[in-house]
């Protein structure tokens, strides 16, 4: 014991003296699998809020949840009306003594969501200019055992400074009542009362950290010590995306032969109205006057087809295919239902996460589509031909839509969506060509008293049949539970099963 307290000593002096010569470590956290706190670092105007809304909506798309922290809304929320660029003086005690309860506040926010809520990734967004800051922040997550990592934007540009204050402070709630010219003096004032006291990550002060330092909106990058799988993840989104205007175009095929005979899946040409809809589509794109477009398919024949008709390049990407359904391609919903109602009834209860047999599940199409945002990020004007699935998958990473949301958004045929990224989300702006098509579309399935678990009684689908005869179709229920849900093996995967969705099947006893 004395040995290991005159060790621990020994180790406390050093961390001490790193301390006051400037370095700070992170080294007593050691878990691989630990949650990670993102810091983002810079002084006001410099893309900090643009950067954590952006990673925080790419983690949560790929599946890792994650929240965003903005100590920016707590001191709105703490200090109702805001009077001048005085509050954020040096010397103002009692606006630092607010902005520090503010700061406390939401780190407390971060712990309890990636302790009780079970979240993932923190974002939190703040200047956090000083190492006196930023080394709070590396005690308060080495406390908690998580993993920080840092996200610097310095940007000397004054253009992009202007263009960036232009477009997002003005609109901040700190400046509803002020004209331009007033809200604009404001806030370069604001940002002198940071400059002073700003010291920005340093590669030989910080080179225990780990860090990315974002350098005029992407022009260079420096990066530091990068330690898990999520921060190489991070940094390569980071790389990636840029703040050029510019509009993405989405929209699917035209309408195929296996669309009009209800069908899914499958590899047909385009129907008449599909081939009428890709010359309407041509005139479309023309009459826009798109600089530099680029146009990407999937390697399907009905995208193929589409993008002939433009006359003009065309990229097919394999990762834009439609998902798989396995056994059940070029099948209609009717005859699923019917051959496979079990597989039918698990695909209502968890659509995103439901794998066809043989097939894909929403979840693995989004993993097979993040090469395509990484591509959609670094370019410009783009136009994808798409198809359901697919288009669904994009248009929620875009419009920042959960994983429940996901299947059910709404992307008629004959349809284009402009997309324009704005300064915190995006743009959409919906575009009927005026071709007739097929309805795909199928609404989520209400559970209720009056319902199935697959839809309404008077829906125009036939109720399931009583799963009586669970073994013809090749399956077997584990006789056990745990945690009381059911399993079910279907050879490929276990699946949970809800005994509500099956009030007239015998389960057998534990």
């Amino acid at each position: 014991y004395f040995f290991t307290s005159l060790k621990q000593k020994k180790k406390n002096e050093k961390h001490d003296k790193k301390m006051s010569e400037g370095f700070f470590t992170q080294g007593s956290v050691c878990m691989t699998n630990c949650p990670t706190l993102i810091v983002t670092v810079g002084l006001p105007a410099r893309g900090k809020t643009y950067i954590s809304k952006k990673l925080t909506r790419y983690l949560n798309w790929i599946g890792v949840p994650t929240k965003e922290f903005n100590v920016g809304q707590y001191r709105r929320d703490c200090v109702k009306i805001y009077k001048s660029f005085e509050f954020f003086r040096p010397d103002n005690e009692e606006g630092l003594k607010i902005r520090k309860q503010c700061a406390s506040a939401a780190l407390n926010d971060v712990q309890q969501y990636l302790g009780e809520e079970g979240g993932q990734v923190a974002v939190f967004d703040a200047t956090n200019t000083t190492r006196e800051r930023r080394e709070t922040i590396v005690r308060f997550a080495e406390q908690n055992g998580y993993k920080v990592f840092f996200v610097e934007s310095v940007c000397e540009d004054p253009d992009v400074i202007a263009e960036n204050i232009v477009q997002v402070k003005l609109g901040s709630p700190d400046y509803t009542d002020c004209n331009t010219d007033e809200a604009i003096e404001d806030f370069m004032k604001r940002i002198k009362c940071y400059e002073n006291s700003y010291q920005t990550l340093d590669e030989d002060l910080d080179r225990e950290l780990s860090f990315i330092k974002i350098i005029d909106v992407g022009r260079r990058y420096l990066v530091n010590r990068v330690l898990d799988h999520i921060q190489s993840r991070i940094v390569y989104y980071l790389m990636n995306i840029h703040i050029t205007p510019r509009s993405i175009y989405l929209c699917r095929h035209g309408e195929s032969d296996l669309n009009v005979k209800g069908r899914i899946g499958g590899d047909s040409g385009l129907s008449l109205r599909g081939k009428e809809f890709a010359r309407y589509l041509a005139k479309f794109i023309q009459d826009q006057n798109i600089k530099d477009l680029k146009v990407w398919t999937s390697q399907m024949k009905r995208t193929i087809q589409t993008a002939e008709a433009l006359s003009v390049p065309y990229e097919q990407w394999k990762a834009l295919n439609e998902i798989d359904a396995g056994v059940c391609e070029e099948m209609m919903y009717e005859e699923i239902q019917e051959n496979y109602p079990l597989e039918f009834a698990l695909r209502d209860q968890d659509k995103y996460r439901y794998r066809y047999p043989k097939g894909e599940s929403y979840e693995d199409l989004v993993q097979r589509l993040e090469p395509v945002i990484m591509e959609l990020e670094r370019q410009e004007n783009v136009l994808v031909i798409c198809h359901q699935a697919v288009m669904r998958c994009l248009l929620a990473y875009f419009l920042d839509k959960s994983a429940d949301e996901l299947p059910y958004l709404k992307c008629p045929l004959h349809t284009v969506l402009k997309l324009t990224p704005v300064a915190y989300g995006c743009k959409v702006e919906s575009i009927s060509l005026n071709v007739d098509a097929v309805n795909t579309h199928r609404d989520k399935p209400e559970v209720g008293p009056h319902c199935t678990a697959w839809g309404p009684v008077s829906s125009n689908m036939r109720s399931v049949p009583v799963l009586s005869a669970t073994c013809t179709l090749g399956l077997e229920l584990l006789s056990r539970r745990i945690s009381d849900r059911w399993l079910l093996n279907r050879g490929d995967i276990l699946k949970p099963v809800r005994l509500d969705l099956f009030p007239h099947f015998v389960f057998p006893a534990e």
